[in-house]
C-alpha cells in the first residue's frame, strides 16, 4: 500500500501527483526563466513580421525589411558576372584555337567550364566525364564527330539528333531486324563479324558470311575496315570501345532496333562563352585532339 508521504511546515501546494508515495511541489517557475520565454515570444513575433516566415499557397509572407535569401544570390551573381564580364566577352570572341595558346584565358575557361559542365553535363556523362552505357566517355580518343576544338564546339552547340536545332549532329542507323531488312541469320553473321574486328567471335564459322552482310550494309557508313566515318558519326567498330556494350546480345539488339541516342542543342541554354569555356575543359580533360 502506497505510504503518504510527511509534509512540513511551509512546504507549497502540489500537484496532486502521487507515484510510489512521492508528491510533486506545485513551486511556480523562476522568474528569470519566465522572463527568458516572454522574450523568445515576443522575438518571434517580431521576427516574422520582419522577415519572410508564414508560408502562404503560392509564397511565404516577404515580411516588412523586404529581406530575401533569392535576392541576396542574385545580387552576388550580378557582382561576380560584372567583374568577369572582360574575360567573358574575350572567351567568347577569340578564335577557338587560341584560348588554350593564351595561359590566363585557357585557365579560366577551364575553370569556369568545369563549372558549366558539373551543372549541365556531369548528369548524363559523369561527374569525372567517364560516361556511362549510352552516354559517350570523353576521357578517351574515341571520338563520333571529332575531337578538336572546333569539332567538340559544334557539337556542344548544336546537340546531336536535337529537334530544336535545324544544325544539329544527325545520323541514323536503320533498325535491320525491325524493319526487315536483314534475316535474323544474317545478323547473327554481321555481328559475329563486328566483334572479330576487335575481339572473338560468339561462332568463328559464321565471320565469314557476316564479312559479306557487312560490306553490302555497313560498309558505307562504317568504312570497309569497320574503322568508322566521322562526317556520318558512324563509330570506329574496330577498337574494342563501346557506347552500349560490344557482347554478342548488345550488339545484337544494336543491329536489330538500331541506337538513337540525343544529346541537347546548348546554343539555347548556354551563353557562347559558356560553350567555349566547357568546350576548352572537355577538350583538355584528355581524349581532346
Amino acid at each position: 500500500m502506497t505510504k503518504k508521504s510527511k509534509k512540513f511546515e511551509g512546504d507549497p501546494n502540489t500537484t496532486g501527483h502521487v507515484w510510489d508515495g512521492i508528491e510533486e511541489f506545485d513551486n511556480p517557475m523562476p522568474r528569470w526563466w519566465l522572463w527568458c520565454l516572454y522574450l523568445t515570444i515576443i522575438w518571434g513575433i517580431g521576427y516574422t513580421i520582419a522577415y519572410p516566415a508564414w508560408p502562404m499557397i503560392n509564397q511565404a509572407t516577404t515580411g516588412m525589411l523586404g529581406w530575401s535569401t533569392r535576392a541576396n544570390v542574385a545580387a552576388e551573381i550580378a557582382a561576380v558576372e560584372e567583374s568577369n564580364a572582360a574575360i567573358n566577352a574575350k572567351l567568347a570572341s577569340v578564335e577557338l584555337t587560341a584560348i588554350t595558346s593564351d595561359a590566363e584565358l585557357n585557365a579560366y575557361a577551364s575553370s569556369a567550364g568545369n563549372a558549366v559542365f558539373m551543372t549541365w553535363c556531369a548528369q548524363c556523362h559523369g561527374s569525372g566525364a567517364a560516361g556511362a552505357k549510352g552516354y559517350p566517355n570523353l576521357l578517351d580518343d574515341s571520338w563520333l564527330w571529332g575531337g578538336d576544338m572546333e569539332a567538340i564546339h559544334t557539337t556542344v552547340t548544336h546537340g546531336i539528333r536535337s529537334d530544336d536545332n535545324d544544325e544539329t549532329r544527325y545520323s541514323e542507323m536503320p533498325a535491320f531486324g525491325r524493319d526487315e531488312l536483314l534475316e535474323k541469320e544474317e545478323i547473327d553473321q554481321v555481328v559475329n563479324f563486328v566483334m572479330s574486328l576487335s575481339g572473338d567471335p560468339v561462332d568463328a564459322s559464321k565471320v565469314a558470311d557476316g564479312a559479306v552482310v557487312f560490306e553490302d550494309n555497313c560498309s558505307s557508313c562504317h568504312a570497309e575496315d569497320g574503322t568508322g566515318d566521322r562526317d556520318q558519326g558512324a563509330p570506329n567498330l574496330a577498337d574494342a570501345l563501346w557506347l552500349y556494350g560490344g557482347d554478342h546480345e548488345t550488339l545484337t539488339e544494336t543491329v536489330s532496333n538500331a541506337r538513337y541516342g540525343v544529346m541537347p542543342a546548348w546554343n539555347t541554354r548556354l551563353t557562347e562563352w559558356q560553350i567555349r569555356a566547357v568546350t576548352a575543359y572537355v577538350h583538355q580533360l584528355g581524349g581532346g585532339e
